[in-house]
């Protein structure tokens, strides 16, 4: 009988997160291999005057050593840039708000460090992140982490059965002080480090700053919308035909003359739906957030308040193609409409919503309006604690 241990390559990003769950996976008792990943050296786009990776690599290293666990660095910077960086780019040029760390755990952690892992040998990889699995009668589902406040399942909402059926996640059932006080108690060199603000294992980056070295100024107007435009007209949620949902599910339809010139911008596609700040637009009694960018005519529409109306709409369409479904199980029969807990961003507290298929995709429709529901962003359903699929908001 073999006693060969279960080996587990795990992602270290030098943070205290993933050093923890590294020092978990071998206190108990598997055969660790740690893996810092280098995501960025293009110096046609300069991320920052600092090199946070070199800094977080170094951290990577010293926790594996103090862990006497393997480790190695991986250089995946032009996978990153093809399938995120220049993705992210065209995106943004479109008008639309991709979601970087959602694309980065499809397609490099969970996609080509799994490839890499299981050509080292591994049975499973590991990550810090604060969510859970489960497997029951050969399916595997994703659970919301144990500690609310950090539930990075949505961040996890594209990945597949094949995906979670390899995936360790040693802290999901843990919560941030408790992770911190193991770093502590371990002597972990990041046991104080702080959490990264930066784009998916690139590090300290502000996105604008990042966006305007490939995405060209282009001066454009600034355009006001008053409260009471009449294109703000309620509409009957109650009539869930396909007309009827599909004209509210599309944005607002401003044109130049709905509204008052204010000002001007630097480029429409560098704002998105919701964003209050970088207008440099004054005068107001209330911030102006961004209603509309239309990137043909290089125009910005925006609204005075949080509470504009152009903001809000309860319905929202994905694609048939752009529809992800983790538990297809759950959706056999796609004639039915599903109640379900959805969010459109990270952290939003969980919204009752009707999930309703079509044959060209899916309506997500919301029992209260929502704010800036914008095209490019993931739309992310639940039941209970668990996600049960995902979509690109069209």
């Amino acid at each position: 009988m073999s006693n060969k241990k279960i080996r587990v390559v795990i992602a270290l990003s030098g943070g205290v997160d993933s050093s923890v769950a590294a020092h978990l996976l071998v206190e108990q008792g598997y055969d660790v291999i740690g893996i810092f990943m280098k995501n960025w050296h293009d110096q046609s786009v300069t991320i920052s005057k600092e090199c946070p990776w070199l800094e977080d690599s170094y951290d990577a290293m010293l926790v594996s050593e103090k862990l006497s666990i393997p480790f190695q660095t991986v250089d995946l910077s032009v996978e990153y840039k093809k399938r995120i960086v220049d993705y992210m780019f065209d995106e943004y040029g479109k008008g639309n708000t991709p979601n970087p760390d959602i694309l980065c755990n499809r397609e490099i952690k969970f996609d080509i460090f799994l490839k890499i892992a299981l050509k080292l040998g591994a049975d499973f990889i590991a990550t810090g992140h604060y969510c859970r699995v489960k497997k029951n009668n050969n399916i595997y589902s994703l659970l919301m982490g144990l500690d609310k406040n950090k539930d990075q399942s949505y961040f996890l909402c594209q990945l597949s059965q094949n995906q979670l059926s390899k995936t360790l996640f040693p802290i999901g059932n843990l919560t941030k002080k408790e992770v911190r006080i193991i770093a502590k108690k371990q002597k972990l060199v990041t046991a104080e480090k702080k959490d990264s603000q930066g784009l998916c294992f690139i590090g300290k980056v502000k996105l604008p700053d990042f966006l305007q070295q490939k995405l060209k100024p282009k001066k454009g107007k600034i355009i006001k919308i008053s409260l009471d435009n009449n294109k703000h007209l309620k509409h009957d949620i109650n009539d869930l035909s396909y007309e009827n949902l599909y004209k509210i599910s599309r944005p607002f339809d401003y044109e130049y003359e709905d509204g008052e010139y204010i000002g001007d911008h630097n480029g429409a596609h560098f704002f998105t739906i919701g964003q209050r700040k970088g207008l440099a637009v004054g005068g107001t009694k209330n911030p102006l957030f961004v209603l509309k960018t239309d990137i043909s005519n290089n125009i910005i529409y925006v609204g005075e308040g949080k509470n504009h109306p152009g903001l809000f709409r309860n319905v929202l369409f994905i694609i048939k193609e752009d529809l992800h479904l983790l538990r297809k199980d759950k959706f056999i029969d796609k004639r039915k409409s599903f109640n379900v807990k959805a969010r459109i961003r990270y952290r939003q507290p969980l919204q009752s919503a009707l999930l309703i298929f079509i044959n060209n995709g899916a309506f997500l429709v919301f029992k209260k309006k929502q704010s800036a529901i914008t095209k490019g962003q993931f739309a992310v359903w639940y039941n209970s604690k668990e996600l049960l699929g995902s979509g690109v908001i069209s």
